[in-house]
């Protein structure tokens, strides 16, 4: 199944909240993103699914391949951001334009990034 924008920032809002919180519940994800229950609702079924996430106690857990797509957006969400305010970009701009990059960026481009902005950190 191929994994569209949304469902990527559904994967990386519940690995976030993971990371910040331990266990993670639809309403945390609603509340997180600012989206109706009944959105959040939808794409945790499209992402159970799709064999990204699965229902534990009514926890919401990555699989593996979900952990490996939110790692991958999210590490690209952090990089982004930081090099963009390194370029003298305000910091909210900078995260803005992380989120809407981070999802259209070839894996090849995104490298070149990383391996540039590599260079220069410090």
């Amino acid at each position: 199944m191929h994994l569209q924008e949304s469902g990527e920032m559904y994967l990386e809002a519940i690995y976030v909240l993971a990371k910040e919180k331990g266990s993670v519940r639809s309403i945390d994800v609603s509340e997180y993103m600012g989206f109706k229950k009944p959105s959040v609702s939808r794409a945790v079924g499209l992402l159970k699914e799709g064999g990204y996430i699965t229902v534990e106690s009514g926890n919401l857990v990555l699989t593996q391949e979900g952990m490996s797509v939110a790692e991958k957006i999210y590490e690209r969400h952090i990089l982004i951001t930081d090099f963009l305010v390194r370029l003298g970009v305000e910091k909210s701009t900078a995260t803005e334009d992380a989120c809407k990059l981070e999802h259209v960026l070839s894996d090849e481009s995104f490298k070149a990034i990383k391996n540039f902005a590599a260079k220069f950190k410090g």
